[in-house]
């Protein structure tokens, strides 16, 4: 339910909105990349403006992806460690179980009358 509202309310519009922006501005355009020799430039790309925005974007996209990446880390050890520690108690809560049905079934021969 959720998926399909978001999809119709964000992803949906915002498609279009990329599209527009995609047909609007498909002339080639001259990104320099060194600011000192900026008439002969050395360090440059010619490409038109929607790629130059769409590659902004999808970088912006990774570097936050990784830098969130980063910085959960610590939960991510916290989780490791809880399902350890879980791990741990549920085996020894079945080691106990079993130890447990032994000792009943020793009490329960013990008080059978001998033939």
């Amino acid at each position: 339910m959720w998926r399909k509202l978001i999809l119709g309310l964000i992803v949906v519009p915002l498609g279009m909105v990329l599209i527009a922006l995609a047909v609007a501005n498909r002339k080639p355009v001259a990104l320099t990349l060194d600011p000192i020799g900026a008439l002969d430039p050395t360090v440059g790309l010619e490409a038109p403006l929607f790629l130059l925005l769409l590659g902004a974007f999808a970088f912006g996209l990774i570097v936050g992806g990784i830098a969130t990446w980063f910085s959960q880390g610590s939960w991510r050890k916290t989780a490791r460690e809880g399902v350890r520690e879980a791990r741990d108690w549920r085996r020894q809560a079945d080691r106990l179980e079993k130890e447990l049905e032994g000792l009943d079934a020793n009490r329960a021969r013990a008080r059978l009358p001998a033939d």
